[in-house]
């Protein structure tokens, strides 16, 4: 069976969660010798395409690709709002171009039913996104290590968000959490991508000079397994998802989640993470050191059902049924 894996990974999409993503299925599928597997090649000798993204370089091979054509719906244009400057006039694109595929996966429920109102006639299989339990776990060394570039000390509570930093991940509230808890570390892991073309740009860049002390913004770090090692709490203030890896990488880390009260939090993570409607639940949950312990033992087990070998083996059932 000879797959193609088609992402635009060039410049600042490479650190998007679908690429990221992608190269990490990439690498389960190819460690477990099923498929013979290529990169983003420009052959259009290949049994079936996977797409991550739908870029004009990728939009461009599906003409000429012969195999069965399939996409992973990481973009909807529901994320779109709140993230690009210039969401309406991409959002305009999606439903002609989810239309053209043969097959789409979907990640979570909230994505299908959005999946399923833009391409009514695509046929859909639902497959969560996956996390690489052994990449992603508890190390007492990672902790200390992070928390002695960023100048944090060991006794202080440490409350962590990985996300790129616009409106619809929450970072206002991220920053106002931070003034109401000045005792806490916050810190940020992520920057903007789509550089100006970020929703609010200069907005954010003028909140994030007025943080105090207690704020760290890292940007981009070499090692995010460390950065999710020394957190306490893993907050995530998104008004909409499709089903964010960050929440998966740092349960499997160990370290409990605090997220917002939305559909795609609720259906997949209940049982497991801590929710919050407003700000000051979440600042009560922050300071409640006795049920984050909690929820803390909860993670890592929790993700067992998302480790990156099983959803592999999904994606090569569904190759198999989609090869003529």
């Amino acid at each position: 069976m000879k797959v193609n894996f088609f992402v635009e990974d060039m410049l600042f999409f490479k650190y998007i969660g679908c690429s990221t993503l992608a190269r990490m299925l990439c690498r389960k599928l190819r460690e477990n010798g099923y498929l013979d597997l290529s990169w983003n090649s420009l052959s259009h000798d290949h049994d079936l395409v996977h797409y991550h993204t739908f870029g004009p370089l990728a939009l461009m091979n599906k003409r000429y690709s012969r195999g069965v054509k399939i996409l992973t719906a990481h973009s909807t244009p529901r994320l779109n709002e709140g993230n690009l400057a210039f969401s309406e006039t991409v959002n305009h694109f999606y439903p002609g171009i989810y239309q053209g595929f043969d097959h789409i996966i979907t990640i979570s429920g909230p994505n299908e039913r959005e999946v399923r109102e833009m391409a009514p006639e695509v046929p859909t299989t639902l497959i969560p996104n996956g996390v690489d339990r052994n990449r992603f776990r508890p190390d007492a060394e990672k902790r200390a290590s992070f928390r002695r570039h960023y100048g944090i000390g060991e006794e202080e509570r440490v409350v962590l968000t990985v996300a790129q930093q616009t409106p619809r991940k929450g970072i206002y509230d991220f920053i106002e959490l931070s003034k109401e808890h000045p005792d806490i570390r916050f810190v940020w892991v992520g920057g903007f991508p789509y550089g100006s073309f970020s929703k609010d740009y200069r907005r954010i860049e003028e909140e994030k000079s007025g943080c105090g002390t207690n704020v760290v913004f890292t940007g981009f770090v070499e090692d995010i397994t460390a950065a999710y090692c020394s957190a306490d709490l893993f907050f995530m203030p998104s008004f909409a998802e499709g089903l964010p890896m960050v929440i998966l990488e740092s349960m499997a880390s160990g370290i409990p989640v605090l997220a917002r009260t939305i559909p795609e939090f609720i259906e997949n993570f209940d049982g497991a993470a801590l929710f919050f409607e407003n700000l000051d639940q979440a600042g009560a949950i922050v300071e409640d050191e006795p049920l984050i312990r909690q929820h803390a033992a909860l993670s890592r087990p929790f993700t067992e059902r998302f480790d990156i070998g099983r959803v592999a083996d999904l994606h090569v059932h569904l190759y198999q049924e989609l090869i003529p």
